[in-house]
């Protein structure tokens, strides 16, 4: 029996293969891991460490209003705010991944759909109070990255909260994925009717070494 590939190994290949498609390569990731031939690194259910601690969040079942997870993957931070109260909508590019939480969340009330941070739906800009991204901008390549970093924005809601999650960029970060985000890129949310809250540097929480930038938005 052919063992599967590694992730990295997989990404590495495919997220630098056609520049002109820059986000192309994500639903050939999930594809190849649903038929078992990459490794699954982001097989878990419990919400990211960063999510989960950030002090915004209310008590489970007491939040209200709407909330969107970018690149949602198999959906456990969709579920996590769901539990809370919010009426969660959680998107990805890749089908695959969509149609692979839909069936790991049978009965779920998060609505997950495939979407494009390049082309958003009209119906979902400006209609979120919390917009969660985590690793998603920082996974497709810089040439399309203030692209990515105004989707996201163009969620947030009037009076809505954003949380981004980015690795920290180092020295030598160039040959992605993933690009790590240098402190301007992460403080390129705040822009456009969005101010910056607070921007922290949690150590060692990026991978390969890096920190981890988690930082809060608010739209006026």
């Amino acid at each position: 029996m052919t063992q599967p590939r590694s992730w990295q190994s997989e990404t590495a290949r495919l997220g630098n293969a056609d520049p002109s498609d820059p986000t192309g390569w994500f639903e050939q990731l999930w594809a190849s891991a649903d038929d078992g031939e990459v490794t699954t690194q982001w097989d878990h259910d419990d919400p990211h460490p960063a999510l989960a601690s950030w002090a915004g969040l209310p008590e489970p079942g007491a939040a209200a209003g709407r909330a969107v997870v970018v690149g949602c993957g198999l959906g456990a931070d969709a579920e996590f705010l769901a539990r809370l109260g919010y009426e969660t909508t959680a998107f990805d590019i890749s089908p695959t991944a969509v149609a692979a939480a839909r069936e790991r969340h049978p009965g779920t009330p998060v609505t997950y759909a495939v979407g494009d941070l390049l082309d958003l739906p009209p119906e979902w800009v400006a209609a979120f109070d919390l917009v969660v991204e985590i690793y998603t901008v920082q996974a497709v390549n810089r040439s399309v990255r203030d692209q990515l970093t105004a989707g996201v924005r163009a969620l947030v809601a009037p009076g809505g909260t954003l949380l981004a999650v980015q690795a920290v960029a180092q020295p030598g970060d160039d040959d992605g994925p993933p690009w790590p985000l240098t402190r301007a890129e992460i403080e390129a949310f705040g822009r456009r009717g969005v101010s910056t809250l607070a921007i922290e540097e949690l150590p060692g929480s990026g991978g390969g070494g890096n920190g981890l930038w988690r930082a809060e938005f608010r739209r006026s």
